[in-house]
C-alpha cells in the first residue's frame, strides 16, 4: 500500500468514528513529531501494539480485502510487564470489504456491532489440524445460544454481538454501509495467533510517496 493511501484512508476513519459518536483517546491523533519526542512512559502503547493498524493482508486490493482497526488497550503474551488479561479494539469495514477466513488459537473474542451498517459473519469448526469442517457451528450472541450451518451468512446488527472462542473460523463483511465494530477480547498477539484459511500477509507493506499522518502499531520510534 501506498502511504498517501494509508494516510488517506485514517483520515476518512477519523470522520467516521466521529460521526459514529465513538471517541479515540489522545494517542489516536499523535503526529510523527509528537511520537519522536514521546518517552519510555508510553513504552506501553509501543510494546502492546496500541493505535492505528491497516491492512489490505497483502493482497494489494484494500476496498475488496481489507480491515482498519485501532487497539485501545492490550496485555502482552511475550511480558510480565503489563498485568491484563484482555484486549479492546475497533474495527471500520467498508461495504463489500472483506476480513479474509481466519481463526485464533488462544483468543477469545466478542464482536460488537458499534454502528452503521449491518455485519455479515460466517462461521467453521476446525479440528486439530487446523483445517475447517463443514459440521454445524454452536456460538453465543448477546447472551444467546444458537446454531448455524457451517458457512452461512449470520447478521449482526447494530448493537448487537457474538461471541467467538478459539478454533472457530469466522469471516466477516459490512452489508448496507460502513460499519463500525468493537471486539472485546483475551490478551491479543497479531504477530503468532491469526491462523488463515489462505495465506495472507498480516501488516502490509508500505511505499512511502509521502509523510505519514500517523504512525500505525508496529511503526513507532523507540
Amino acid at each position: 500500500m501506498k502511504r498517501s493511501e494509508i494516510n488517506k484512508i485514517l483520515a476518512e476513519t477519523k470522520l467516521f468514528v466521529k460521526n459514529i459518536g465513538f471517541k479515540l483517546p489522545d494517542f489516536a491523533y499523535w503526529s510523527v513529531g509528537e511520537w519522536e519526542k514521546a518517552g519510555s512512559d508510553f513504552d506501553e502503547i509501543r510494546e502492546n501494539m496500541l493505535g492505528w493498524d491497516i491492512t489490505d493482508y497483502g493482497q494489494g486490493k484494500f476496498k475488496e480485502i481489507g480491515l482498519v482497526l485501532f487497539t485501545l488497550r492490550n496485555g502482552n503474551v511475550s511480558s510480565d510487564k503489563y498485568k491484563k488479561s484482555y484486549a479492546e479494539k475497533i474495527l471500520i469495514l467498508e461495504e463489500g470489504q472483506i476480513c479474509p477466513t481466519h481463526f485464533h488459537k488462544n483468543k477469545m473474542e466478542d464482536i460488537i456491532n458499534r454502528g452503521g451498517g449491518n455485519l455479515q459473519i460466517k462461521l467453521w469448526n476446525s479440528n486439530d489440524e487446523g483445517k475447517p469442517l463443514t459440521t454445524p457451528v454452536t456460538f453465543s450472541s448477546d447472551g444467546q445460544i444458537k446454531t448455524a450451518d457451517c458457512g452461512t451468512p449470520i447478521i449482526i446488527t447494530p448493537g448487537n454481538s457474538i461471541t467467538l472462542i478459539p478454533g472457530i473460523y469466522h469471516e466477516f463483511s459490512a452489508l448496507n454501509s460502513k460499519v463500525l465494530l468493537g471486539e472485546v477480547s483475551s490478551v491479543n498477539d497479531d504477530n503468532h495467533d491469526n491462523f488463515f484459511l489462505e495465506k495472507q500477509g498480516r501488516f502490509p507493506q508500505i511505499e512511502e510517496d509521502e509523510v505519514p499522518l500517523h504512525y500505525l502499531c508496529n511503526e513507532y520510534p523507540r
